[in-house]
């Protein structure tokens, strides 16, 4: 009997190579798709020898084209880091808008299911608080961080005309903070960027005056709210993450604690739009996903961190990657 076929776009990525993982146990087929830009081969090496595993090296901001059938796509292909998406704009703009475009087509052509991977940061810098999914969002289209915010908005309102206008079967997940094995330590967001910090020896950065809030929500428990979503009968955007909210600095307090290292905390100007509060209202997915976060974030800091401290020393002092030209 064949398996039935997934397609997941950003598959090298931190949480497309944990998709696979998943898929792969839960006894699917996995195509597997990336361009590389912000990927690494290394996350989904291990899948490689399996038979129920294949990988298109592609970017989907061009034609995709994939032989055979296709149940369901899962596109979560994107830069999704300030230190990425300020680098290479335009692509991020791409990906989001045709790329998006390119996977819905695809899922219409397929008739596949189709999860799309938008982001808390369509709520920018928010007024409402907690941000449930009924709020709107207060986003600069033009500051730096533009490029990120409406290409993921685009992206949801693309996704909802397919919906509309096709009867495609569609589903949107807003993903809040995530962390777990397999990030980049020069990816430049506050874990990694704490817990390299913490492993080189050098005083921890905080921006701002460090009251600024995130919920941190762990990689595994995300990946299980992205499959129940998936399999659900829900359409509109469905809030994912961790409410646990705590500021960054007494999160850099905890990662000076866990890591048992003497460094202070130094501050530095707060960049421009970053948002000051950030937490889930997650009343929608318990409701019709039945779906709660189960690890604690003691529990998931301690995972990431033996991740982190296993990792070649050169990993710790490697630069981010030159990225190609935005064309």
């Amino acid at each position: 009997m064949s398996l039935d076929r997934v397609l997941i776009t950003g598959a090298a990525g931190f949480l497309g190579s944990h998709l696979c993982d998943r898929f792969i146990k839960e006894g699917y087929h996995v195509i597997g798709m990336d361009n590389l830009i912000t990927g690494d081969l290394r996350n989904i090496e291990h899948l490689f020898k399996l038979k129920q595993f294949e990988f298109y090296h592609h970017d989907v901001s061009k034609f995709i084209h994939v032989p055979g059938e296709i149940k369901y796509i899962l596109h979560f292909a994107s830069p999704a880091s300030p230190i990425d998406y300020l680098k290479i704009p335009i692509q991020t703009l791409k990906v989001g808008s045709l790329g998006t475009h390119n996977c819905l087509g695809l899922a219409k052509i397929k008739n596949a299911r189709i999860l799309v991977a938008s982001t808390s940061e369509i709520y920018g810098d928010p007024l409402v608080h907690p941000q449930n999914e009924e709020y709107w969002g207060n986003v600069n289209p033009v500051g730096p961080r533009g490029v990120y915010d409406e290409a993921k908005r685009f992206q949801e309102a693309m996704t909802m005309a397919y919906h509309t206008f096709h009867q495609l079967q569609t589903r949107i997940i807003r993903i809040f903070n995530t962390y777990g094995p397999r990030m980049r330590l020069n990816d430049g967001r506050a874990l990694p960027a704490f817990i390299g910090q913490a492993l080189r020896g050098e005083d921890l950065t905080v921006f701002g005056d460090g009251s600024q809030t995130r919920s941190f929500c762990y990689v595994d428990d995300l990946v299980e709210g992205i499959y129940r979503l998936l399999l659900s009968d829900y359409h509109l955007p469905v809030n994912i993450g961790n409410p646990d909210e705590i500021s960054l600095r007494e999160f850099a307090e905890e990662i000076i604690a866990l890591t048992g290292t003497e460094q202070k905390i130094i501050y530095k100007p707060l960049p421009v739009d970053d948002p000051k509060q950030r937490q889930p209202d997650i009343s929608l997915a318990k409701r019709i996903l039945d779906w709660t976060p189960g690890v604690s974030r003691k529990e998931g800091l301690t995972i990431t961190y033996e991740y982190f401290r296993s990792l070649p020393a050169e990993e710790l002092y490697k630069q981010p990657k030159e990225f190609l030209s935005s064309r």
